[in-house]
């Protein structure tokens, strides 16, 4: 790979390879080269500038789960080593909570759960990304329910005026990367299933989901057949049915020895009008980052179907825009 360490053989290892490095290895000062000086990172709870805040904020999190391990599932990758690359990259993520941090006093509590996060690197850096970690997810293996985290979050944070602000249109930076992915027709088809999902047309899911699909879903919740999507896309639309959806970045990728697959970046953008996921409308105005990542397959010869599909979003994020609005 052009521009790169030469001990990563493919873009592949690299994301895995960094990871592990600077998380589990400890290679924390590596993130002066293996992250650009200026890069950009969105999570849904706030956005952020600089080196420097990355390295601050993995110390902080490495003090509060020291034994964390990030086991990489896949990586759905475009663009080229010249260009730059943009990976979508799956993580189970174990650790134990023996630390006071952001997600309060130490609790001893051992917790999995998934992170998505879309970095694009070019020249052996990462300069721009987009990381969703299932906050919902650890916290409810904490004993809390992500609205009532939320509001904690606020106060101790200092309150409404003072806190960190989720991410939004309005406080989002432009960073390097302008791509949106790849023509791929998996990225194709699978784009077209999820917005006929968010055009309500649910009755795509028994002709473009295996009837023996696994799914895996924010909040740690495990699916199998059709009633889990029709459950999870259901409850997320129905809150916000008038909001804007919109596909961020899709990839598609067919490898050896993978099946084909597609990793989708998408956004929702509007009011809380519904009731759905999220509880009685609040009127409040919310944005929701995502991102999809799905398998396809055959069983039947001749029926391409999803077969597992993974789907992140920041319940506690949604729901501290929802609490900095009402109050409530």
């Amino acid at each position: 790979m052009k521009g790169f360490d030469p001990k990563f053989r493919d873009f592949p290892e690299y994301i895995i390879g960094i990871t592990k490095e600077i998380w589990e290895d400890r290679g924390i000062a590596t993130l002066h080269d293996y992250y650009a000086p200026d890069i950009v990172v969105r999570m849904p709870g706030s956005v952020s500038t600089g080196n420097a805040g990355v390295i601050g904020a993995t110390m902080a999190t490495l003090a509060e789960f020291p034994d964390r391990t990030l086991f990489g599932e896949d990586v759905i990758w475009s663009g080229t080593p010249e260009e730059g690359m943009l990976s979508s990259h799956r993580i189970t993520s174990t650790a134990t909570h023996t630390g006071d941090g952001a997600f309060g006093k130490a609790t001893g509590t051992k917790l999995t759960y998934r992170i998505l996060a879309d970095c694009h690197a070019i020249n052996n850096a990462i300069n721009d990304e987009w990381l969703i970690r299932d906050n919902g997810a650890i916290v409810r293996q904490m004993g809390w329910e992500p609205a009532q985290f939320a509001r904690d979050q606020i106060a101790r944070e200092g309150g409404p005026d003072t806190c960190v602000k989720p991410l939004t249109p309005k406080n989002d930076i432009d960073g390097p990367y302008k791509g949106t992915g790849n023509a791929n027709e998996w990225g194709q088809r699978y784009a077209d299933v999820i917005t006929r999902i968010m055009n309500a047309d649910l009755a795509v899911i028994p002709t473009e989901y295996d009837r023996a699909v696994n799914t895996e879903y924010p909040g740690g919740v495990s699916g199998f057949s059709w009633s889990s999507v029709d459950i999870f896309w259901m409850g997320l639309r129905a809150a916000f049915p008038n909001a804007k959806f919109t596909i961020e970045h899709q990839i598609g990728r067919e490898d050896p020895m993978m099946p084909p697959r597609a990793a989708i970046r998408w956004s929702l953008h509007g009011k809380h009008e519904g009731w759905g996921s999220f509880g009685a409308p609040t009127g409040a105005e919310v944005y929701v980052l995502g991102i999809s990542h799905a398998e396809f397959g055959a069983l039947i010869a001749g029926e391409p179907r999803i077969r597992r599909e993974y789907t992140l979003f920041d319940e506690i994020a949604i729901w501290k825009q929802i609490a900095l609005q009402t109050g409530a």
